[in-house]
């Protein structure tokens, strides 16, 4: 097909320049290529060519140009064949302006070069002329007060060594303006600066003004009627300024806070039954003087609502609609919450998945009557797309081997997709207490219908070398020094020594734990320990104990574990003789007939049921667990003893935490013995928060002596509740109120007995109420975490001894 003319001279004029001698840069070429058509010039003659090897000449009326030669000048540090590595032409092929373009395009988008220009000169050489860009020595930050130089080194994208581009440069002062824009700072400026250096080399400098911090002077809320400024301003997550929140960072204006505070309040209204609640503007002022910004939310909050009718429908011919219905934590008339949806499908996803169906799809569909202000709920459970597991891959344990990691996964590779199953894994990943964080997500698989699941945990030190000091009333000092490790070897079995020394007592004890015994799900362990209790001063008596034992932990159900146990141990109770002189007894009859060495042999089991939400910081659900010791299978010791603990968890808001727990035990003789003093229940310390360790139950009044004999029997409750600080999260402070009572007590009659065979007035055993209160601050240090307890006795009885203050740490290691 013929060229128009036009055509054909502009090809022409742009050949001549190309082939001329005058360099043609990049704009000039496109100049060239503007310009109007000119008449085509005589053909010339040809060109002998200028290098002997050359593959081919090129004749002066060719409308392209055969490269001979390339040649690269103006490069210092890199190398010419690096330089023409990155070209699209190569010696032999033929070049014409679209080719020459897309040649400068390649060389300056390896940012190797701040300018390239590109001549073809003689008979066929291609002339590259480079400047390169420099190498950056050091990147340096100046002015920067409020952020820390960390900070800002892991935001910016260039580093030392590094090749120097003003677009990068660039690029990094607004990541740094960001930065400081999302810290509370909007006025911040930064200029980059370079200092050129020999060898091509330079330091680049980030100068930052970083301007007056751009506080929350104020909150404001409009349209709302159901809930006070007050109740709102504790909902979103921005702060006004104030001196009792000086520490937080929440009361910096952050643009991309107020789109977080807008869905806080859409949640708090919409599981308040504020359904057709939304924020109609999120308006942010800076201030007259530009020292904070007025937030302003306009609110349209709408009619509240009720739940009406809840039905729940499925073509699944294995479900019953009825029983799923009841599994629907929703009743006709409650006020609507969001919440109650999300549980109800969660809770229908549950019960289809333990019934066999791993691929369910259950939506919710709403009704609102505005008339009647209810919302009828209709749950469609349908069978959903199938899904299978393609590949599970596990990231982030650098010491943790992975199959200890997998062997908590309750899914497989080639295992049907089940989220509940997955959500279960996760909880018994971050359950071992290995792991900060622990997630698992969804990642594309090798086809539509697979998907593949990453693990992805972050390690926190397992290892732990733990002092402990505890302070009492009496200036009583205990000190522990423990070392443990719950991850030995990355294997996930936990090895544990520790030694006490104190006034009381000095224990070694030893414990090793294998949690995959024999390749099962079963854990076992061993215990081997020293004791050694100088209670001369407080009760009356010494005791040493050596002893050692077995256990198997297995599960019984997904919530419920069981366990099994054996020990073997010989106890020595050593009393001064003269306290027990049979014609004057210092200390009561039921101590002196401790004395000697005895032998226990002990079986016993546990049963535990646990339904939180989180085995390690719960916010909802409960727990309880039951354990009974039989002693009597062989030794010189019979007896029974049975305990019960169990705790409820609530939580408001993520600051108020509500935790109920409690305890109870009964222990007692069989086959005509009663239960010996180093066998029964001592309560105080961190088990009766504002006692002394053993500070409450019975005690031996004799001669204005004060000895703990220990109960058969105890009951104590606790009522806990968190509370905020009002300290930034990043400084591990959190605090709690609690509220600890009950009770220890009943001896055996005979252990109250005088020489002459009556009861004994001075052997105080009242089964009384004792109630403290106090304030629980717990801190990750740096040196470890740090407990502290402010206690307040509200009800005892005369003869306890009480504490007012206790203290204790760790130190943790990898």
């Amino acid at each position: 097909m013929q060229r128009p003319r036009a055509r054909r001279a502009a090809l022409a004029t742009g050949l001549a320049l190309l082939l001329g001698s005058t360099a043609l840069t990049a704009p000039e070429l496109a100049l060239a290529q503007a310009a109007p058509a000119a008449p085509a010039p005589p053909p010339a003659a040809p060109t002998p060519p200028a290098v002997a090897d050359s593959p081919a000449p090129v004749a002066a009326d060719q409308r392209v140009a055969t490269i001979q030669r390339i040649i690269v000048r103006g490069n210092e540090r890199i190398e010419p064949a690096t330089v023409i590595s990155y070209l699209p032409i190569q010696v032999g092929e033929t070049v014409d302006p679209e080719r020459i373009d897309l040649a400068l395009k390649a060389l300056f988008r390896t940012d190797l070069f701040s300018d390239v220009k590109i001549d073809v000169e003689g008979a066929g050489d291609l002339i590259i002329r480079v400047v390169e860009n420099p190498i950056i020595n050091r990147v340096l930050f100046e002015g920067n007060q409020g952020l820390k130089e960390d900070k800002i080194r892991d935001e910016v994208q260039v580093r030392p060594r590094g090749i120097f581009t003003r677009a990068k440069a660039q690029a990094d002062v607004q990541r740094i303006v960001e930065l400081y824009r999302r810290s509370g700072r909007v006025s911040a400026n930064v200029t980059p600066q370079i200092i050129e250096l020999p060898q091509k080399r330079v330091d680049l400098i980030f100068k930052i003004d970083e301007g007056a911090k751009s506080g929350v002077l104020r909150i404001n809320f409009l349209g709302n009627h159901g809930f006070s400024d007050n109740d709102l301003r504790d909902v979103v997550v921005t702060k006004q300024s104030s001196l009792t929140k000086i520490f937080s960072s929440n009361t910096n204006y952050d643009p991309d806070r107020l789109e977080y505070d807008k869905e806080q309040l859409r949640k708090h209204y919409r599981n308040r039954g504020y359904y057709d609640f939304r924020v109609a503007s999120a308006v942010a002022e800076l201030a007259t003087d530009k020292n904070g910004f007025v937030i302003t939310y306009t609110l349209d909050e709408g009619p509240e609502y009720k739940f009406g009718k809840v039905e729940v429908t499925t073509e699944l011919q294995k479900l019953d609609t009825n029983l799923l219905k009841q599994l629907v934590p929703i009743r006709e008339g409650e006020l609507y919450q969001d919440e109650k949806i999300e549980q109800a499908t969660d809770a229908l996803t549950f019960a289809a998945g333990a019934a066999g169906f791993a691929f369910v799809d259950v939506r919710p569909r709403y009704t609102a009557n505005r008339e009647t202000k209810r919302i009828d709920v209709s749950f469609q459970v349908n069978e959903g797309p199938r899904v299978y597991v393609d590949r599970i891959d596990v990231v982030g344990n650098t010491r943790t081997l992975d199959y200890v990691i997998r062997r908590e996964m309750n899914v497989t590779e080639g295992d049907a997709y089940n989220r509940p199953l997955v959500d279960r894994s996760r909880n018994q990943i971050r359950a071992l207490g290995f792991f900060k964080d622990v997630t698992i997500e969804e990642t594309p698989g090798s086809a539509p219908d697979r998907t593949g699941l990453q693990v992805r945990v972050e390690e926190q030190p397992t290892g732990e070398l733990s002092f402990s000091a505890g302070f009492s009333s009496v200036d009583q000092l205990v000190l522990d020094l423990g070392i443990s490790e719950r991850n030995f070897r990355g294997r996930g079995q936990d090895v544990r020594a520790r030694v006490s020394v104190g006034s009381l007592r000095q224990q070694v004890d030893f414990s090793f734990t294998e949690p995959r015994f024999l390749q099962r799900d079963l854990s076992a362990g061993a215990d081997a320990y020293y004791y050694k209790y100088d209670l001369t001063d407080y009760s009356a008596y010494a005791t040493t104990t050596i002893g050692a034992g077995l256990r198997l932990n297995f599960p019984l159900t997904l919530n419920s574990r069981g366990s099994l146990r054996y020990t073997l141990r010989q106890d020595d109770v050593q009393i001064d003789d003269f306290l027990c002189d049979p014609t004057l007894p210092i200390v009561s009859l039921s101590l002196c007939a401790q004395r000697g060495s005895f032998l226990t042999s002990l079986v016993g089991y546990s049963y535990r049921w646990d339904r939180r939400n989180d085995p390690i910081n719960p916010t909802r659900g409960f727990y309880t667990q039951v354990s009974q010791d039989f002693a009597g299978i062989g030794g010189d010791v019979n007896y029974v003893r049975s305990e019960m603990e169990g705790g409820w968890y609530h939580g408001f808001t993520k600051d108020f935490i509500l935790s109920v727990t409690g305890s109870g035990g009964y222990i007692g003789g069989w086959s005509g013995d009663t239960v010996r003093v180093n066998d029964r229940f001592y309560k105080g310390g961190t088990s009766f928060r504002g006692f002394e360790t053993a500070g409450l139950g019975p005690r031996d009044t004799n001669f204005g002596r004060s000895d703990a004999l220990g109960g058969k029997a105890y009951a104590i409750g606790s009522v806990e509740l968190t509370i905020p600080t009002f300290v930034p999260e990043q400084y591990g402070i959190k605090a709690a109120v609690f509220s600890d009572f009950g009770s220890l007590g009943l001896l055996d009659d005979r252990d109250k007995l005088t020489l002459g065979g009556l009861p004994d007035p001075l052997i105080a055993d009242d089964f009384a109420l004792r109630a403290t209160a106090g304030l629980s601050i717990f801190w990750k240090s740096p040196m470890g975490p740090i407990r502290l307890d402010f206690s307040q006795v509200l009800a005892k009885e005369p003869y306890d001894k009480t504490e007012t203050f206790r203290f204790s740490t760790s130190t943790r290691f990898q």
